[in-house]
Protein backbone atom coordinates (compact mmCIF):
# COMPACT_ATOMS: atom_id res chain seq x y z
CA UNK A 1 0.00 0.00 0.00
CA UNK A 2 1.51 3.39 -1.00
CA UNK A 3 1.36 6.17 1.42
CA UNK A 4 0.18 9.30 -0.12
CA UNK A 5 2.74 12.32 -0.08
CA UNK A 6 3.21 14.40 2.85
CA UNK A 7 4.12 17.59 -0.14
CA UNK A 8 3.29 17.95 -3.26
CA UNK A 9 6.39 20.37 -3.78
CA UNK A 10 6.92 20.18 -7.38
CA UNK A 11 3.41 22.07 -7.80
CA UNK A 12 3.89 23.89 -5.09
CA UNK A 13 7.74 25.39 -5.33
CA UNK A 14 6.60 29.09 -7.06
CA UNK A 15 4.43 29.91 -4.18
CA UNK A 16 6.62 28.76 -1.60
CA UNK A 17 9.32 31.05 -3.39
CA UNK A 18 7.39 33.62 -3.09
CA UNK A 19 6.33 33.46 0.44
CA UNK A 20 10.40 33.00 1.28
CA UNK A 21 10.60 36.40 -0.17
CA UNK A 22 8.11 38.36 1.51
CA UNK A 23 8.69 36.92 4.96
CA UNK A 24 8.41 38.88 8.08
CA UNK A 25 10.67 40.81 10.25
CA UNK A 26 10.26 37.79 12.75
CA UNK A 27 10.35 35.28 10.44
CA UNK A 28 13.81 36.77 8.67
CA UNK A 29 15.43 36.89 12.88
CA UNK A 30 14.46 33.34 13.48
CA UNK A 31 15.39 32.06 9.74
CA UNK A 32 19.22 33.68 10.94
CA UNK A 33 19.04 30.86 13.79
CA UNK A 34 17.49 28.23 12.08
CA UNK A 35 19.21 28.07 8.61
CA UNK A 36 22.55 25.89 7.94
CA UNK A 37 22.02 23.50 10.38
CA UNK A 38 23.18 26.47 12.74
CA UNK A 39 20.82 24.88 15.91
CA UNK A 40 22.49 22.20 16.94
CA UNK A 41 22.93 20.67 13.57
CA UNK A 42 19.15 20.34 13.14
CA UNK A 43 17.83 21.05 9.61
CA UNK A 44 14.74 23.39 8.80
CA UNK A 45 13.36 24.43 5.53
CA UNK A 46 11.24 27.71 5.28
CA UNK A 47 7.41 27.54 3.99
CA UNK A 48 7.68 24.24 3.56
CA UNK A 49 4.37 22.83 1.99
CA UNK A 50 2.22 20.11 3.93
CA UNK A 51 -1.33 19.28 2.58
CA UNK A 52 -2.93 22.63 1.95
CA UNK A 53 -1.01 24.67 4.31
CA UNK A 54 2.81 26.15 4.38
CA UNK A 55 4.45 26.08 7.30
CA UNK A 56 6.78 28.87 8.41
CA UNK A 57 9.92 26.10 9.72
CA UNK A 58 10.00 22.91 9.42
CA UNK A 59 12.71 20.19 10.79
CA UNK A 60 11.70 17.27 8.74
CA UNK A 61 13.69 14.96 10.28
CA UNK A 62 12.59 15.93 13.91
CA UNK A 63 8.72 16.08 12.66
CA UNK A 64 8.74 19.99 13.97
CA UNK A 65 7.05 22.95 12.81
CA UNK A 66 7.45 26.16 13.89
CA UNK A 67 4.83 28.78 13.03
CA UNK A 68 5.67 32.52 14.00
CA UNK A 69 2.42 34.25 14.37
CA UNK A 70 1.23 37.85 14.00
CA UNK A 71 -1.32 40.14 15.52
CA UNK A 72 -3.75 38.67 12.64
CA UNK A 73 -3.71 35.25 13.89
CA UNK A 74 -5.33 36.73 17.14
CA UNK A 75 -8.30 36.86 15.12
CA UNK A 76 -7.56 33.48 13.40
CA UNK A 77 -7.81 31.38 16.45
CA UNK A 78 -10.28 28.54 14.91
CA UNK A 79 -8.52 28.42 11.99
CA UNK A 80 -4.98 28.36 13.13
CA UNK A 81 -6.35 25.05 15.66
CA UNK A 82 -8.06 23.43 12.24
CA UNK A 83 -4.13 23.71 10.63
CA UNK A 84 -2.88 23.04 13.74
CA UNK A 85 -5.03 19.29 13.84
CA UNK A 86 -4.48 19.11 10.56
CA UNK A 87 -0.23 19.05 10.47
CA UNK A 88 -0.39 17.01 13.92
CA UNK A 89 -2.58 14.26 12.16
CA UNK A 90 0.73 14.15 9.34
CA UNK A 91 2.72 13.29 12.62
CA UNK A 92 4.11 16.73 13.06
CA UNK A 93 4.41 18.43 16.55
CA UNK A 94 3.42 21.89 16.28
CA UNK A 95 5.42 25.40 18.24
CA UNK A 96 3.80 28.61 17.09
CA UNK A 97 5.65 31.66 18.55
CA UNK A 98 4.34 35.58 18.17
CA UNK A 99 6.66 37.29 15.96
CA UNK A 100 6.75 39.85 18.70
CA UNK A 101 8.64 37.03 21.27
CA UNK A 102 10.73 36.07 18.35
CA UNK A 103 11.55 40.03 17.83
CA UNK A 104 12.74 40.51 21.73
CA UNK A 105 13.73 37.48 22.64
CA UNK A 106 15.00 35.52 19.98
CA UNK A 107 17.50 32.83 22.09
CA UNK A 108 14.83 32.26 24.50
CA UNK A 109 12.67 31.25 21.38
CA UNK A 110 15.30 28.69 20.24
CA UNK A 111 15.63 27.29 23.63
CA UNK A 112 12.16 26.45 23.36
CA UNK A 113 12.32 24.68 19.95
CA UNK A 114 15.31 22.60 21.17
CA UNK A 115 13.44 21.45 24.17
CA UNK A 116 10.55 20.47 21.91
CA UNK A 117 13.47 18.75 19.13
CA UNK A 118 14.77 16.52 22.55
CA UNK A 119 11.63 15.82 23.70
CA UNK A 120 10.90 12.00 22.76
CA UNK A 121 8.05 12.02 19.79
CA UNK A 122 5.15 10.31 20.34
CA UNK A 123 4.97 8.43 17.68
CA UNK A 124 7.77 6.44 16.02
CA UNK A 125 9.87 8.92 13.80
CA UNK A 126 10.48 7.37 10.27
CA UNK A 127 12.49 8.32 7.68
CA UNK A 128 10.96 10.64 5.06
CA UNK A 129 11.34 8.42 2.26
CA UNK A 130 8.55 6.53 3.32
CA UNK A 131 6.63 9.35 3.20
CA UNK A 132 7.34 9.75 -0.60
CA UNK A 133 9.12 13.23 0.05
CA UNK A 134 11.42 14.48 -3.03
CA UNK A 135 14.73 15.46 -1.26
CA UNK A 136 17.86 15.45 -3.20
CA UNK A 137 20.01 12.69 -3.64
CA UNK A 138 22.69 12.03 -1.02
CA UNK A 139 20.44 11.12 2.32
CA UNK A 140 22.52 7.91 3.10
CA UNK A 141 21.69 8.47 6.45
CA UNK A 142 17.71 7.33 4.93
CA UNK A 143 18.53 4.37 3.54
CA UNK A 144 20.75 3.25 7.05
CA UNK A 145 17.73 4.20 9.52
CA UNK A 146 15.30 2.34 7.22
CA UNK A 147 16.97 -0.72 6.87
CA UNK A 148 17.80 -0.19 10.74
CA UNK A 149 13.48 -0.26 11.39
CA UNK A 150 12.67 -2.79 8.08
CA UNK A 151 15.85 -4.88 7.66
CA UNK A 152 18.92 -4.44 4.79
CA UNK A 153 15.93 -6.59 2.33
CA UNK A 154 13.82 -3.96 2.45
CA UNK A 155 14.59 -1.52 -0.86
CA UNK A 156 14.29 2.33 -0.30
CA UNK A 157 11.65 4.04 -2.68
CA UNK A 158 14.01 6.87 -5.00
Amino acid sequence: MKMRPLTNYGNRKHPARGLRQTQTDAEKKLWSRLRDRRLCGFKFRRQFPLGPFFADFCCFDERLIVEVDGSQHADRTDEDENRTHYIAEQGFRVLRFWNNDVLSNTAAVCEQILKEIKKPHPLPLLPHRVFDHPLPKGEGRVRRVYEAISGPDMKVKR
